[in-house]
């Protein structure tokens, strides 16, 4: 039995109303037409590659995507599945976790995933336990970050030789209503002012096509697997993005899903089908009120947020965090898991080192109420 979460699901498709005096373009949604997600599962369980899109801040995005991605593993055991917030460099990461040769904290750390991608793991959490749990392969998908804010910087012609031979083998500059929508979401973000449009283009580029030349490439290595490729909704929309420059690599046939919170035009070349998704948060995980140096050999202190709990037990500026409930702190990531369960008001022991002006270097616990 799958989840109810998933409700109801739109097929993407418009009827024209006409009367006879004048011709209306507003599409009308056939309500008895709505399905359900293992109605979704029958239509598209046949599809050598399934995209799902998402907004990556959005659990029941992700809760969405682990429904299909169960319905379809009923379906079809030889899957793998495709992750945008993951890099290639460090595939052999993901293959150690699911071979369960490593545990979530040390997925978390080798991938180097806080700095790289940020966003709360909780949102991916069940999606990768259940992976690990059914041996399902996780393919990492992105190009380096390296190499695309370089380009957004400064173009493709600044990156070094040894990150030109990292670049997709081809690269398509000639969809012009996908460049439109580059263009749209440029114009509209004011910090952009004074970069380059064109290489914040090229970045864009580089970013679809990288993950889609690896996904042809898991795909010739697997011939006859059932892919499923989680990504934002911007690189599959249209199908301008990821989707057609894998098509462009492979002959395969291929679906388009896209979760959407809020419905502001139904038209009908956005995808094959959309979610209407149901609005369902995690709940706010614990946080010391601190702001940090990363810059030294140990997460430093560097400043307080208002309502700081750290500062309200004492801690001060400059002191250097050494544990968390007993859990030793040599990394951002550290920090961030050992944080990641702990629960707004909960109280933990912060150990940190103290320099002192008399007595050197001292070892200090604090007990911090999360804010």
């Amino acid at each position: 039995m799958l989840p109810n979460h998933l409700a109801f699901i739109i097929l993407a498709c418009m009827l024209t109303m006409v009367n006879a005096e004048e011709e209306s373009t507003n599409a009308v949604v056939d309500l008895s037409a709505l399905i359900d997600v293992s109605s979704l599962v029958e239509k598209i369980a046949d599809r050598q590659v399934v995209f799902v899109g998402e907004s990556h801040d959005q659990y029941q995005h992700h809760l969405n995507q682990l429904a299909i991605i169960k319905g379809l593993h009923a379906h079809q055991s030889d899957l793998a599945i495709g992750l945008e917030f993951f890099f290639q460099p460090f595939q052999h990461v993901l293959d150690r976790y699911i071979a369960g040769e490593i545990d979530e904290p040390d997925l978390i750390r080798e991938s180097e995933y806080f700095t790289r991608w940020r966003f709360d793991f909780r949102l991916y959490r069940p999606i990768f336990r259940y992976a690990r749990e059914h041996g399902i392969p996780l393919i990492a998908l992105n190009l380096e970050s390296e190499i695309t804010k370089q380009v957004g910087r400064e173009g493709i012609e600044s990156l070094s030789e040894e990150l030109k031979q990292r670049l997709p083998s081809e690269i398509d500059r000639e969809n012009e209503s996908y460049r439109k929508r580059i263009q749209a979401i440029f114009d509209s973000h004011p910090h952009m002012k004074g970069r380059d449009f064109e290489h914040f283009f090229d970045a864009q580029l580089l970013w679809d096509e990288g993950m889609a030349q690896r996904a042809a490439e898991w795909m010739n290595e697997h011939p006859g697997r059932q892919l499923v490729i989680l990504a934002g909704v911007g690189h599959l929309i249209y199908g301008g993005g990821i989707p057609d420059r894998l098509s462009r690599r492979v002959s395969s046939s291929r679906a388009v899903v896209l979760n959407l919170s809020v419905l502001s035009g139904l038209d009908p070349e956005m995808a094959d089908f959309l979610i209407l998704a149901d609005q369902q948060a995690l709940p706010p995980s614990g946080k010391l009120g601190v702001m940090l140096d990363l810059s030294d050999d140990r997460p430093r202190v560097s400043g307080f947020v208002s309502g700081s709990g750290a500062a309200d037990a004492g801690v001060e500026k400059n002191d250097r965090l050494l544990s968390i409930d007993g859990q030793p702190v040599n990394s951002y990531a550290d920090i961030r898991i050992a944080l990641m369960d702990k629960a707004v008001g909960e109280s933990i022991d912060l150990e940190v080192e103290r320099e002192r002006l008399i007595l050197g270097i001292t070892a200090e616990t604090f007990q911090v109420t999360l804010r």
